[in-house]
């Protein structure tokens, strides 16, 4: 029985898809559970698998392509079935987008002079499992895919990987050059992920009415915690690491913290599912960490660098970044000292962290250097009053700067 291939929803903000790659041609035999398709949404890469057996009769929305939650974007059918009422159903949908035509004629003239005689080829074999960044820096670099190892999820090639090789490459005057003529503009289309952090910062500023309250904290403990950390174990403890336990120990004594907006309930949260803020090229994206009052500090520091290497790779599963009660956002080590974040919805509050700064203190009647940290919260007024998140940022601070209580 034939049955369309619809566009899967992939995360609980994704609008819309891209197609990234078929990994199917059409006329191919299709089984089910075999991966079809990789499609782009908001927050990652994903592999859609085919759910059921048969052949590939038709591609309705080809690579570069996009098409809404729901929308058919081929057809899995028996190799002599009558498709043709299912493509007729479909046929409001561009075969092939203008955006793809508008990009190929500036691929034409690229890619053929990647391949003239003394030029290193381009891999385009099916099977080289890269991110579509990835796959830009390598045309626009002159760089054989084939000829790299990747250090991303199951081998995937990642930027990481291409970037070392830019400076060295001796064919870099072929890199589309990023700056504008004096005087000129140019018109960027915005991605998916950058599409849905302005849609939704956008909505929390209108509808969400936000206060802040910020404290200074003396980080001199937490460094020595931190040292002796690394010192005793082979990990690479980090600031954010420390500060995720902090925090998801607070808000077990905050539950109306850790507690979202529901119009006219509040839900507060026995659990402490905290949301890391990782940047990304075109965005950021924030993979959650469950449970965090359970974890160790060592517990939590490989669960958040292998859930930061996989979001800067785009393959997070949509499960690993929903469903935060609290969000944290670090920005101390671009040497930003304070700022303000904006709630991400629906969790009630956000944790803006800066930098650690190294200036004069006064301790016991005394002046010394010291270090210190400014952390602001950022927090919905309709669940969350100004002594609440006080009260709140008064606990962090005195678990920061006596760190031992962490080990409990």
């Amino acid at each position: 029985m034939a049955t369309k291939i619809l566009m899967p929803k992939l995360s609980d903000t994704m609008a819309e898809g891209v197609i990234l790659k078929w990994l199917k041609k059409e006329g191919e035999k299709v089984k089910q559970g075999e991966t079809l398709v990789e499609i782009e949404s908001d927050k990652a890469d994903m592999e859609l698998e085919a759910y059921d057996s048969g052949v590939l009769r038709k591609i309705l929305v080809h690579e570069g392509g996009k098409a809404g939650i729901g929308a058919p974007i081929g057809i899995i059918a028996g190799v002599n079935e009558d498709i043709a009422g299912l493509v007729n159903e479909t046929i409001t949908i561009p075969e092939k987008p203008q955006i793809k035509e508008a990009a190929n004629e500036e691929s034409k003239t690229l890619l053929p002079s990647l391949s003239q005689p003394g030029s290193p080829s381009i891999a385009t074999d099916n099977h080289v499992k890269a991110s579509p960044l990835a796959k830009r820096l390598a045309i626009e670099n002159k760089i054989e895919l084939r000829r790299i190892s990747g250090t991303g999820p199951q081998g995937r090639i990642i930027k990481r990987d291409i970037e070392p090789l830019i400076d060295g490459n001796k064919t870099i005057s072929a890199k589309v050059p990023a700056s504008i003529i004096p005087g000129g503009h140019r018109d960027l289309e915005l991605s998916l992920i950058r599409k849905t952090i302005a849609k939704r910062m956008q909505e929390s500023k209108q509808t969400v009415p936000h206060f802040y309250v910020t404290v200074e904290i003396d980080m001199d403990p937490a460094m020595s915690f931190r040292d002796q950390l690394n010192t005793a174990t082979d990990s690479k403890i980090s600031f954010t690491d420390i500060l995720v336990k902090a925090a998801a120990s607070t808000l077990m004594h905050h539950l109306n913290i850790n507690a979202t907006y529901l119009g006219n309930t509040v839900r507060q949260f026995g659990e402490a599912h905290i949301a890391v803020a990782v940047a990304l090229d075109d965005g950021l994206v924030t993979p959650v960490l469950r449970n965090c009052e359970q974890k160790t500090i060592l517990q939590i520091n490989a669960e958040l660098h292998d859930l930061a290497e996989r979001a800067r790779s785009r393959k997070l599963k949509p499960e690993e970044y929903q469903g935060a009660t609290f969000t944290i956002s670090n920005l101390g080590m671009f040497g930003v000292e304070d700022f303000v974040a904006i709630v991400n919805p629906p969790e009630g509050a956000i944790l803006a962290v800066g930098s650690i700064v190294e200036k004069p203190v006064v301790r016991k009647g005394q002046i010394v250097i010291g270090h210190t940290m400014k952390v602001t919260l950022s927090s919905d007024h309709r669940i969350i009053d100004g002594a609440v998140a006080a009260r709140f940022l008064q606990d962090l601070k005195i678990l920061l700067e006596n760190t031992v209580s962490l080990l409990l």
